[in-house]
């Protein structure tokens, strides 16, 4: 495709072959498609955001929370009528903004305009910055209004139209990214496309108006040109994003794959700080859950250690590091440096729930409550500011923030600190110190403060954090209570109680813009994240709230008559819960995700309506979304992506995991739970579909490469006989809970020959209770192991 960005060049005419098109900077979430064998070459929060194509310069996400055009003495554009609150961002724009639909595409075409694409979300921060810079301008509007159909996309409610044209951006440039900005022809197909444009040309960047101005001229004068170069563009990605069977007739091998997935990871391994990058450094959770897996089947060997080890310092690096805040819990979006130092603040849910999941994994491996605190904190933040009254989880919370109320946003502002706030916060002496020493002067040393600020002016261009300090774990709790005498426990709650404080001196501060839209895909990570560590750690609570967001999903984000999912709703007026008209209808990835979570809610709570939910939305998923000719399942509806160029398949486990992936995953823990071998069959269809994509680049697909492995192998069937409530019963089941064995279903045979479950496995009838107590059996291929009462018996038989 290098020939097609040459031409983009030279269609519009722009200095050094297109100097801020297509993508010369990257928001979180999108890493370069060859990843992580080519890294981003700077550890700069924000250099210089008019970075021509060749740029590797990540470009920071995040957003703030009001914004000029959002003045009543503005008219409001139709975006006003949208529930997104990206789109309300845009509703009082000098632009005639369109929301995606055929009303749009019509006016294109009747009056033979091309499309402005215009896609983000809403808390991406250069999203806002091109905002109040492009689009709030009078003159811009007029041409984006006069010349242009302009529609404006939240890439969070359309992932397929995001996943389209970023395929497009990233084929003809150096990297993707939001905002993220295409010129398409009436019948949607891209021609130009870019990220980030400044308003005005500089020395080595055109500006936005000047790319305006050389498209309309081009649209009257080359049409044409324009039209046939666009239908070759679109011919080679549909070529190029094509992933089928083939005549292919089984997978690859799991061992080479998986071994090959290895090595690529541990080259670009950190040794000293973990992580899989120089900077930025993003959390991986799919890449730990495969280390994770890696170690399990190879733990008596040397890569298997390594894997372990690998996993385990970044886990701990990353809970020591500023990405995690210290003080109101949960982590940040990625880190700007290779230390974990200085964030990006902004914090998703999908982060949270994934993330979650990892740390407990951790536990279960290690048995070191380290990890189990960070996950419990994760989830506390989650219960306090992501989560709706309802049960539902919110999106995301801001970067970006006012220092004081009636102050111009900056990133960071709520989260960070001066020397001088924490020493009046915390003026009380510590006794028993070797020297005088304040609680403030203690948490300082620990946390690594300092009065100049230990945010380095290169991570900090914009100049908004001079003085400021993010808090970030620089020695054990061991050496700090060296340093100053005093007993480990002592200093424990001495940081806890100073932490407690600066949280609460922090509740004054203007908050960070929430994204109160709620996903049914991301709501379904976050049921995983609670049902699992509440699984893990035996707490009840968390799998309350797991329960909870299941039920917000069926009773919001579910259309009872048709089947469907839906995948956005919105928190209205008083907290009530509105939705879009028409509703926008789930993709692949909201039942995947969903699926997921209520097969990790059954095993956590045993409560088996939760899992007869997820095959009806297993069948539901397969017939809106399976491939039957090329294997695998496309991101979207044929119908809902009427008219978009391509349909394509996810062919990469990034911030989230490919749908596909994760539904490979579920597919096999269907077939363990009913037997039915359509399942099975359906998802070695699916590894086969993408044999080449991990034969090549394993380290893409993480997640598909772990389930490769699973359906190579013999998943267990652990049935425990019991009855639910049952202390024995209860004692067996968190038994299998605290060890880490990813390929297993947990079932509960309550002997009720009626029972969904005995209906699905009849051979579950033939298993007996041993002198009427709760009792394991370990079953693989329905030959069951002999019968358990006793847990730690059972934990030797899981765990040789």
């Amino acid at each position: 495709m290098l020939g097609a960005r040459a031409w983009l060049g030279r269609v519009l005419l722009l200095p050094r072959a297109g100097a801020g098109l297509a993508a010369s900077r990257r928001c979180p979430g999108v890493w370069p498609r060859t990843w992580p064998h080519r890294s981003p070459s700077s550890s700069s929060r924000d250099k210089d955001r008019s970075a021509t194509v060749s740029s590797s310069v990540p470009m920071p996400a995040g957003g703030k929370g009001s914004h000029p055009s959002s003045t009543p003495q503005r008219v409001p554009n139709r975006l006003i009528h949208e529930k997104s609150p990206y789109l309300l961002q845009h509703a009082y724009n000098p632009v005639d903004w369109y929301p995606w639909g055929q009303e749009a595409f019509d006016k294109a075409r009747k009056e033979n305009k091309p499309i402005f694409l215009s896609v983000g979300y809403s808390t991406c921060h250069w999203c806002h910055m091109m905002e109040e810079e492009s689009f709030q301008n009078e003159e811009i509007g007029r041409l984006l209004s006069e010349d242009f159909v302009s529609v404006k996309v939240d890439r969070e409610e359309r992932p397929d139209v995001d996943k389209v044209y970023m395929t497009f951006v990233q084929a003809t440039s150096s990297g993707g990214g939001w905002p993220m900005n295409v010129w398409l022809t009436p019948n949607l197909q891209p021609f130009v496309g870019g990220t980030y444009f400044p308003p005005e040309d500089g020395l080595t960047r055109v500006g936005f108006r000047t790319v305006l101005l050389r498209i309309r001229e081009q649209w009257k004068q080359n049409k044409n040109t324009l039209l046939e170069n666009s239908q070759r563009v679109t011919t080679a990605l549909l070529a190029r994003s094509e992933i089928s069977v083939g005549d292919r007739q089984l997978p690859p091998s799991a061992a080479t794959v998986n071994n090959r997935c290895f090595q690529q990871l541990d080259e670009g391994y950190d040794e000293e700080y973990g992580g899989f990058a120089e900077a930025p450094k993003f959390p991986t959770p799919v890449i730990l859950s495969f280390l994770f897996s890696y170690w399990l089947s190879h733990r008596l060997t040397q890569d298997g250690s390594r894997a372990q080890q690998m996993a385990l310092h970044t886990l701990k690096m990353m809970a020591n590091g500023g990405i995690r805040d210290h003080v109101g819990q949960g982590f940040h979006r990625y880190s700007t440096d290779r230390q974990w130092h200085v964030p990006h603040f902004e914090k998703m849910l999908y982060d949270q729930a994934q993330l979650a999941v990892a740390y407990s994994q951790a536990f279960q491996l290690s048995g070191d409550e380290f990890y189990s605190d960070v996950a419990k904190g994760i989830l506390q933040y989650v219960a306090r500011s992501l989560s709706h009254r309802s049960g539902g989880f919110y999106s995301a919370e801001d970067a970006d923030s006012p220092p004081e109320r009636g102050q111009r946003p900056k990133e960071g502002a709520y989260y960070v600190w001066t020397v001088k706030e924490v020493q009046q916060l915390l003026p009380e002496p510590v006794l028993g110190a070797t020297e005088p020493l304040t609680s403030g002067q203690l948490l300082m040393k620990h946390y690594g403060l300092t009065e100049a600020g230990n945010i380095s002016p290169s991570q900090d261009p914009k100049g908004e954090l001079q003085g400021q300090n993010v808090l970030t774990v620089r020695y054990s709790l061991e050496l700090t209570a060296a340093r100053f005498g005093l007993d480990v426990e002592a200093v424990r709650t001495l940081l806890n109680s100073g932490l407690e404080k600066l949280f609460q001196a922090r509740k004054h501060r203007p908050k960070p813009h929430l994204d109160s839209k709620m996903l049914a895909a991301w709501n379904g990570l976050m049921v995983s994240g609670y049902a699992v560590t509440g699984a893990v750690l035996g707490q009840d609570r968390l799998i309350n709230y797991a329960t909870n967001g299941a039920k917000f999903l069926k009773r919001h984000m579910f259309d009872v008559a048709s089947g469907r999912l839906m995948r956005t709703c919105y928190t209205g007026p008083g907290g009530t819960v509105e939705h879009s008209n028409p509703p926008c209808w789930g993709f692949l990835e909201d039942y995947a995700f969903v699926v997921r979570g209520l097969l990790d809610l059954y095993e956590a709570s045993q409560e088996s309506a939760w899992l007869e939910w997820a095959l009806r939305l297993q069948d539901t998923q397969d017939k809106l979304f399976w491939d039957s000719q090329g294997g695998g399942y496309f991101c979207s509806e044929a119908e809902l992506g009427a008219g978009l160029p391509l349909r394509l398949k996810d062919d990469q486990d990034g911030a989230e995991p490919s749908a596909n992936s994760v539904s490979a995953h579920n597919l096999l823990r269907l077939h363990g739970f009913t037997g039915h071998k359509d399942w099975m069959d359906k998802c070695v269809c699916l590894l086969t579909a993408f044999s080449e994509r991990m034969r090549r680049v394993p380290v893409a697909l993480p997640e598909m490469v772990r389930a490769l492995s699973a359906q190579q192998q013999t998943l267990k069937q652990i049935v425990i006989c019991g009855d639910r409530q049952a202390k024995d019963t209860k004692a067996l089941v968190q038994c299998v809970h605290s060890v880490y064995i990813p390929n297993k279903v947990l079932i509960l045979a309550d002997g009720d020959p009626s029972s969904f479950l005995s209906r699905q496995l009849p051979f579950l009838s033939t298993l007996r209770r041993l002198e009427d107590q709760a009792t394991a059996y370990v079953c693989e291929n329905q030959a069951c192991s002999v019968p358990i009462t006793d847990p730690c018996e059972l934990r030797k038989l899981l765990h040789p």
